[in-house]
């Protein structure tokens, strides 16, 4: 049994809109980034939709363009930077049905890729990878809710992120059997620059739990990092092969993370390298790491939550003018109340996701400037530039 291994993750991937085609093209992907990638035991790519024959989706406005599914052809890439585990726990899997995740998992199979975080039912959508390595590592994956059509015992599916018993079986599985256990979460709000206080409560219940790392992706931007004694939580990755206008309407969801775990039996590092799409030739490059990917430990999280809960208030304001611009260009901020409050958008699932019941007072209190105490000083601007 080999006592080290290591794990690379990338954050979000789809082959459609300004990427579609891309799979033919050889200069895809950097020397570096194929380096990066390929010198891992492991790759787990988030393969953000199905992987299906299918109609192109060629809608322009409304919730429609948000559909993602992917040509099968994209697999050629994901065999080129050795993507073995495929992460298919995500707000797209199920954009084609059951047909598109049946699809997925039969291409996985025919090139002898691993899935996790999803299935044709929820036994599969939670089965745990297992690797003999380092005292053992096991492996799973969780969708947020909202987004993340959920598994069933009849119905394909994610594996809930919110089904916390379940969860805690899983993990207390892995840990009678090995050293680690890695989360993989496709979970948290778009756009923002730090993780919600219901999002980063989450990932440190998975710890409690006795997970030792949580690795997220869906924000398609990169966010930072948080360390706590031999156990991470990384809030997101960003986006890797992911390119639409919808995207573009925001900042920094050029950028991105891509994660190379190395496990002992005793203890991880960790080995980050920045990625940038290059929206003139749609091609990624390293690029240098965000200034948001860094350590935010407790106490600086508290006093930049506030800052960042502002900024977020912000990017959504970007999102909806890009959704309907018709109602919301030049909206008054009455307009806004109402829209945040809304019970069909905002605490929907409550304390899941866009829950401005709670986003709303927390950005209240960047009135007090509590942010002008941080020692983290390059992440406050970064975040005062998305204001």
């Amino acid at each position: 049994m080999k006592n080290k291994i290591s794990f690379a993750f990338t954050g979000d991937i789809s082959f459609d809109r300004y990427m579609d085609g891309k799979w033919d093209d050889p200069e895809l992907l950097s020397a570096e980034i194929l380096e990066f990638l390929r010198s891992a035991d492991h790759v787990v790519a988030n393969v953000e939709g199905p992987l299906v024959q299918a109609e192109r989706n060629s809608a322009t406005a409304g919730a429609a363009q948000l559909m993602h599914t992917m040509d099968t052809n994209a697999i050629k890439v994901l065999n080129n930077f050795h993507a073995d585990i495929w992460n298919i726990a995500n707000n797209h899997i199920m954009d084609a049905g059951a047909l598109g995740m049946e699809s997925t998992l039969k291409e996985a199979e025919k090139n002898h890729v691993l899935t996790i975080g999803a299935g044709m039912d929820v036994n599969e959508a939670k089965k745990a990878l297992y690797f003999e390595e380092a005292g053992g590592i096991g492996m799973f994956g969780v969708g947020y809710q909202r987004g993340c059509k959920p598994a069933s015992e009849e119905n394909p599916g994610s594996f809930r992120w919110n089904d916390m018993d379940a969860i805690r079986e899983v993990i207390q599985e892995i840990k009678s059997k090995c050293r680690w256990c890695i989360v993989v979460a496709h979970g948290g709000e778009e756009f923002t620059a730090l993780p919600t206080p219901y999002t980063r409560d989450r990932y440190l219940a998975y710890l409690d739990m006795g997970a030792d790392i949580v690795v997220s992706h869906h924000p398609h931007v990169p966010m930072n990092y948080e360390i706590l004694d031999n156990k991470a939580i990384f809030y997101s990755l960003g986006n890797f092969i992911f390119d639409t206008d919808y995207q573009r309407a925001q900042f920094n969801t050029e950028l991105g993370v891509l994660l190379k775990l190395h496990f002992t039996p005793d203890t991880f590092e960790f080995e980050p390298m920045g990625i940038k799409i290059c929206r003139d030739t749609e091609r990624i490059v390293k690029g240098d790491l965000p200034r948001i990917f860094t350590d935010v430990p407790q106490e600086e999280y508290e006093l930049l939550e506030p800052l960042a809960a502002k900024m977020f208030i912000s990017a959504t304001k970007r999102q909806q003018i890009y959704m309907n611009p018709k109602e919301y260009t030049n909206a008054t901020e009455e307009k806004w109340q109402e829209n945040f409050m809304n019970p069909k958008r905002s605490g929907r699932v409550i304390g899941e996701g866009l829950d401005f019941h709670i986003i709303l007072p927390i950005a209240a209190k960047e009135e007090e400037k509590a942010w002008k105490k941080s020692q983290l000083n390059e992440v406050v601007d970064y975040i005062l530039e998305q204001m």
